[in-house]
């Protein structure tokens, strides 16, 4: 399917999804707040304050697929939340918080949604979900906390979870080069493009599980953040995967996530009917 097919097959999908498929009336979910995804021992204070997630579960139900989900904020701001439009949709929402820049530095954001995965991993089988129906996503810096995950194994690895055990990966909007707040911490121009181990593109490889690029209209996202997710696929793909890249056409980067939750609960979904 050509791009600009693919373009116009998410409207539609977009338009279609708005009925969603909503819970019945007799489906019950909860919320536990601020639970801990580290061990405390010998983590500093501001680990401890930031390494706690929130879980919004279905009750009374068994092996139902997980989404962790990692906000945005450019890494240097924001706070966890269950996007409305993920709820109610028969599985669980696992949303963490992570360490911040400046107050920590690469690749400190990153280890935390990797000790966030891993803990999801372990533990979702105790409220009722399985370990093997996890889909990582998140917007923005939370798509690039994705991408890295996804691509460089050794993040998960660091906690014995192969990244290729997801089900999953959705970037929304995600940075592929090496993320502007790194370049910010070495005291380089924001605006100038670099590519080295902290860019999920430097990371490219032939993966086992499913990956979703979305983005916001190009002309209406940050600074060739469209341009850097078709670099991501064209190189992805080259190696031998199927990622395809859907352009949210006229939804800019803040507006996108609403749209990118529909095609990701629908994606869920499609593959929950297949099994």
């Amino acid at each position: 399917m050509m791009q600009k097919q693919r373009i116009l097959a998410v409207v539609v999908m977009t338009l279609s999804l708005l009925c969603g498929m909503p819970a019945t009336a007799a489906d019950l979910y909860s919320t536990i707040s601020n639970v801990g995804y580290i061990d405390d021992a010998g983590a500093d204070a501001y680990r401890s304050e930031r390494c706690k997630l929130d879980l919004y579960l279905p009750q009374g139900k068994k092996d139902f697929p997980t989404v962790v989900f990692f906000h945005g904020g450019g890494l240097e701001g924001g706070e966890k939340f269950i996007p409305e439009l993920l709820k109610e949709q028969g599985f669980a929402v696992v949303a963490p918080n992570y360490r911040l820049s400046p107050r920590a530095q690469h690749p400190a954001y990153i280890d935390d949604a990797a000790a966030a995965v891993a803990w999801t991993m372990r533990h979702i089988a105790e409220y009722g979900g399985t370990s093997g129906k996890v889909w990582v996503c998140g917007h923005s810096a939370g798509g690039y906390l994705t991408l890295m995950l996804a691509l460089d194994k050794a993040y998960l690895g660091a906690y014995g979870i192969d990244a290729d055990s997801i089900a999953g990966y959705v970037p929304f909007s995600g940075q592929t080069n090496t993320h502007y707040t790194i370049r910010k911490e070495r005291g380089l121009d924001t605006q100038i493009p670099i590519i080295d181990k902290f860019a999920p593109i430097y990371n490219s490889r032939r993966l086992g599980t499913l990956m979703l690029l979305l983005t916001g209209d190009r002309e209406k996202e940050m600074l060739a953040r469209y341009t850097e997710n078709l670099h991501l696929q064209e190189i992805l793909n080259a190696k031998g995967n199927k990622v395809e890249l859907y352009e949210l056409k006229g939804f800019d980067h803040g507006t996108m996530l609403e749209p990118a939750c529909l095609l990701l609960r629908q994606m869920i979904h499609r593959t929950e009917k297949k099994k």
